[in-house]
């Protein structure tokens, strides 16, 4: 019996396995109520995990964690400018391996939605457009443009081709449920006039002229035509009313946490409002909701938008950055979803009835056949009531939600966490060499401050950045010589003053190759004290953007760079350099020489150290380490280091910078959960470095001989540079 009961059930998996790969084909409509699968209308709760934001060796297991966590469906953006870095050149593979994820999402029996846009916004490096295409003669990004509308358009029909070839839509038998084209257009769309309106009817027709056979969606959109869904976008959307009646609620983005920028706080919302606002939006008739982030990830190399958009994108998710359940968020929002999915039928299918209970308690009763499903809510923001249901009396915190599947009993209320919190450790662990014990074998190259080689061009102007580097780099050098007589200098021994501004992100000066001071900002204004000699110097200054806009009205206008050079203090008042002959160099020599690849140019000439150099600015740090120990979640402790890149064997773990936060930001260890929630509620960390540990995926790592190099710009300790494995154990309940 054992023997045939083996078979049986090889033979009935291999059935299931079969029914998820034969193309059946499904039907995927709309009514007022919700989205209809055959027939059915549905609940559904969604996930936002963006694929390149991990490595493909964690997206079974973010994908496994969501499904356990109650989600029935996985929401990605497609970023465009990673998959069409120029044009006509695609790049689909490793963390873009876009067919990959999907199907792995298929492959564990959920529902997908593929945001196209393909304009994303997301915090991530110029909104996911290509650079190069604000380089197309006469190019004009989201409007009534002829060139963005053709590149527009054969990008996204290259991702449907794509989708349809792999039988991935559910008219095709596969899961992606809804498709978004555009992305929160309508909050801008009057800023372009004419050419707004125009443009978003034509994103509509081009859209919906690729037949793939489920609805379309628009975020924030709210003059979409009938035939395709407007949806919410905020911290709450239970007011949120559909252009049309004959639309659903959907709620495309509920924000769990928020993303953090380089010298800020780090903010976080309570698990107890995020699931006030999930239960308000059913109470109210939502059919859909999607959470962005419930894994936020890392910006990986230069793909971090803003500027100043941290490495992290760890958004306070239900699943942290390293792929780690977050507790009590995680588990609270499972019990909520189990909750909601008890009242799945009634609340699609019933008759809906509204019933006050107080100045700030109301109750939405739902039935249907016989069935009958309540949510009491009490919106007062300070005060716990009791109030009286059906001849029942019912307690009600402030600011809460109580679930009753059959109009009796509470099954769950969102100020009521049950589940236990996670206490996060960062376990440190010493970097050690590959080949075992001893120091470690570090390898410096330093660069050289000002131009290298040849200058790409010279132009009696300061120029643009962005318009220069195309955003290849974060880094451009301006090289200006000029001659000071002697007799220039004033007799009380005051220094002359070096100011130079620029529309930003960030710019370190170098007067005769020594580093006189930095600045960073939306705009600048260095002003330091500097040391001349008599007769020539040179002046070197290195602008760096730290992230492209991401969003906004007309943003790929939005530029960077010097605008203004100037010295004074000398006896004739002083130097305007603004229009000097500039010598010009695009991005660093170890770059151009791919120093930080595997295949890299192996001529650079790296200086074996024992102990490397400290404090030093534009300086190159390599050395060859064994992988961390265990298999917990790794990270690099940069709290020694200043600015700049970090690599590991050639795949690029982000920008690093120990920027503190202020000690005068409103900061709580203890955050009140009553109340509307904004992102500078419930920050910690004032005062502390705001991005302290890096993600490096343990996929990364080789069992020996693993090649770390940083680029430090402003000067840090590499010596002092250790691991950290994430340890995450279950504390006190919440």
């Amino acid at each position: 019996m054992a023997k045939n009961a083996g078979l049986l059930i090889l033979s009935l998996s291999f059935l299931f396995f079969l029914f998820f790969s034969v193309a059946v084909s499904r039907n995927v409509t709309f009514d007022h109520r919700s989205l209809i699968i055959d027939g059915q209308r549905k609940l559904l709760i969604s996930a936002s995990i963006h694929y390149p934001r991990s490595v493909p060796a964690m997206w079974p297991d973010l994908v496994a964690a969501a499904k356990r966590g109650g989600v029935d469906v996985i929401e990605t953006y497609v970023f465009w400018n990673g998959h069409e870095p120029s044009p006509g050149q695609f790049y689909f593979e490793d963390r873009f391996d876009l067919v990959r994820f999907a199907k792995i999402v298929r492959d564990a029996g959920m529902y997908m939605i593929l945001r196209i846009g393909p304009f994303v916004a997301a915090e991530w490096n110029y909104g996911g457009v290509p650079v190069w295409l604000h380089y197309v003669p006469g190019t004009v990004f989201r409007t009534d443009n002829e060139p963005f509308k053709s590149h527009m358009a054969s990008f996204t029909t290259f991702i449907v081709q794509m989708m349809k070839r792999e039988n991935l839509f559910a008219s095709q038998g596969g899961h992606i449920i809804l498709a978004q084209i555009e992305n929160e257009y309508g909050d801008i769309e009057a800023v372009y006039g004419d050419g707004g309106r125009s443009y978003s009817r034509w994103a509509v027709n081009m859209a919906l002229s690729q037949n793939i056979g489920v609805p379309w969606i628009m975020c924030q959109q709210y003059d979409a035509p009938d035939n395709v869904i407007n949806t919410c976008n905020s911290f709450y959307c239970d007011q949120f009313t559909p252009s049309s009646a004959n639309k659903p609620k959907f709620w495309t983005e509920n924000w769990p946490g928020w993303f953090q920028n380089f010298g800020t706080a780090k903010p976080h919302r309570p698990p107890e409002d995020i699931a006030f606002a999930v239960a308000r939006f059913f109470q109210k008739g939502g059919s859909l909701q999607n959470y962005y982030m419930y894994h936020g990830g890392t910006n990986f190399g230069r793909t971090a938008g803003g500027p100043f958009i941290t490495t992290s994108y760890d958004y306070d998710a239900p699943i942290d950055e390293y792929g780690l359940v977050r507790l009590p968020k995680w588990t609270h929002l499972k019990e909520l979803h189990e909750a909601i999915k008890l009242c799945e039928q009634t609340l699609l299918y019933g008759t809906s009835k509204f019933l006050s209970l107080g100045s700030h308690q109301e109750a939405d009763i739902f039935e249907d056949s016989g069935k009958c499903v309540a949510f009491l809510a009490n919106v007062d923001e300070q005060n716990d009531k009791l109030v009286i249901f059906r001849n029942v009396p019912y307690n009600l915190p402030a600011w809460s939600v109580s679930i009753l599947p059959d109009c009796k009993n509470v099954v769950f209320n969102t100020a009521k966490v049950r589940s236990q919190n996670s206490r996060v450790e960062m376990v440190p662990e010493n970097l050690k060499a590959s080949a075992g014990s001893g120091k470690l074998p570090w390898q410096v190259y330093t660069e050289k401050a000002g131009v290298w080689g040849a200058p790409d061009f010279i132009k009696n102007e300061l120029v643009d950045h962005i318009n220069t580097t195309k955003d290849t780099t974060d880094y451009l050098w301006y090289t200006t010589s000029f001659y000071i007589d002697g007799n220039e200098f004033l007799s009380d021994g005051s220094l002359p003053i070096l100011t130079v501004e620029s529309k930003g992100h960030a710019v370190q000066a170098f007067i005769n190759g020594r580093l006189q001071g930095s600045a960073s900002g939306y705009t600048i204004k260095l002003e330091a004290p500097i040391t001349l000699t008599a007769g020539v110097n040179q002046i070197a200054l290195l602008s760096m953007t730290v992230g492209l806009q991401n969003a906004g009205p007309f943003y790929e206008w939005l530029g960077a760079g010097l605008t203004s050079v100037k010295i004074s203090g000398l006896r004739n008042g002083g130097l305007d350099l603004s229009q000097a002959a500039w010598a010009y160099k695009i991005g660093l020599e170890g770059e151009h020489q791919n120093i930080f690849k595997a295949d890299g140019n192996h001529d650079v000439r790296w200086t074996p150290s024992s102990d490397p150099p400290k404090n030093q600015s534009l300086t190159w740090y390599k050395v060859e380490i064994a992988p961390p120990q265990g298999h917990e979640p790794v990270a690099l402790d940069m709290q020694s280091m200043g600015k700049g890149q970090a690599w590991l064997n050639g795949k690029a773990i982000g920008r690093y910078w120990s920027l503190t936060s202020s000690v005068y930001d409103k900061c709580t260890q203890n955050c009140d959960y009553r109340g509307p929630f904004s992102p500078d509620k419930c920050r910690t960390g004032c005062g502390e470095i705001s991005q302290r540990w890096y993600h490096v995926p343990r996929s990364w790592f080789q069992p020996s001989g693993n090649t770390l190099i940083f680029f430090e710009e402003k000067g840090g300790d590499p010596t002092r540079i250790t691991f950290a494995r994430r340890r995450v154990t279950a504390g006190a309940p919440a």
